[in-house]
């Protein structure tokens, strides 16, 4: 006989694989830590067997319940789908969301599904630029909502979602790294990575020449990837066709960077307002939240469609 299986838990499980943690996964679905274990046992009792492995505080998932995790994301897209499309948000119409073109396939997928899901009628325009003139578009009103690479933040209207290490790259055959001078493949002077890549090689006495010059970081990538030159990437963000160059490269080691996000002086809309609650919960997935204990904006509520909305349509 069939049994039905709760959401909730479904969404749970996927909360625990995607954060790695039953303490983060609580605050993403938003239940206690004993509430989310709970969920899990309901769930492991249902379907008779272990989902996850627990050793030593640590929590990974056992043979089943890799097997539970593709028809898992399945089944909450699914189910997000029919919500989606039984019901209207009672907001639409544009937000316009920055993002810093080294970083863009690294967070701008994610949060657009995220968005999407929750918001179908709302739409994303998405500009990608270097850090200062999207920060320069924030202040003149071109966007609603930012994130910029920084290595701090630089004003009060922001808030630091991600730290993460600026490492040099790589083809993985190359010997560039060895040559002299170095060759890079970097940005132009607008470029935030540039100072500080510079600045490190002249504390090391390394002399180095610009074989490419540009602030597309796909072509500062195809480069490497050619074996011309090395250039430095946030370390999330390093494509799978190059490889770090770690200390035994014997270049210098680079700084730590901020991912940061920013909002209007003059005061968020309501829908730049929730597209940075669906940015910041899509970084405290993935990462934990590093600001922990900074309150929290509550999410607008999507409105169910009357029988005159469906009239009017």
């Amino acid at each position: 006989m069939a049994r039905d299986i709760d959401i909730s838990l479904i969404r749970s499980f996927l909360a625990v694989v995607d954060t790695g943690s039953v303490t983060t996964a609580a605050r993403v679905v938003g239940r206690t830590q004993a509430a989310v274990s709970q969920q899990l046992k309901r769930l492991e009792d249902l379907l008779e067997t272990d989902l996850f492995l627990r050793e030593h505080k640590r929590i990974s998932l056992a043979p089943a319940g890799e097997l539970l995790l593709e028809p898992a994301r399945r089944m909450i897209a699914m189910n997000d789908e029919m919500y989606g499309m039984m019901t209207t948000p009672s907001y639409n119409g544009e937000v316009r969301l920055g993002i810093p073109m080294d970083v863009v396939p690294t967070y701008a997928p994610s949060i657009l599904r995220r968005f999407a899901q929750t918001w179908p009628q709302v739409r994303v325009q998405l500009v990608s630029e270097n850090t200062a003139d999207l920060l320069e578009m924030l202040d003149s009103g071109s966007l609603d909502v930012t994130l910029t690479t920084e290595r701090a933040l630089s004003g009060p209207h922001g808030e630091t979602l991600r730290r993460d290490l600026l490492v040099w790259t790589g083809a993985p055959d190359s010997d560039a790294h060895l040559r002299d001078p170095l060759p890079l493949s970097i940005g132009q002077m607008e470029c935030r990575f540039r100072p500080a890549v510079l600045e490190r090689l002249r504390e090391e006495g390394r002399p180095w020449r610009l074989v490419f010059e540009v602030g597309a970081q796909e072509a500062q990538n195809a480069v490497v990837a050619a074996g011309l030159a090395v250039s430095a990437s946030m370390k999330d963000s390093v494509p799978p066709e190059l490889r770090i160059l770690g200390e035994s490269s014997g270049l210098p080691a680079l700084p730590e960077f901020e991912i940061n996000l920013y909002l209007p002086k003059s005061g968020a809309t309501e829908l730049g307002a929730e597209l940075a609650r669906v940015i910041r919960l899509e970084f405290e997935m993935r990462f934990g939240d590093v600001n922990r204990g900074r309150p929290q904006p509550q999410p607008m509520t999507p409105r169910r469609r009357t029988a005159a909305d469906r009239t009017a349509a």
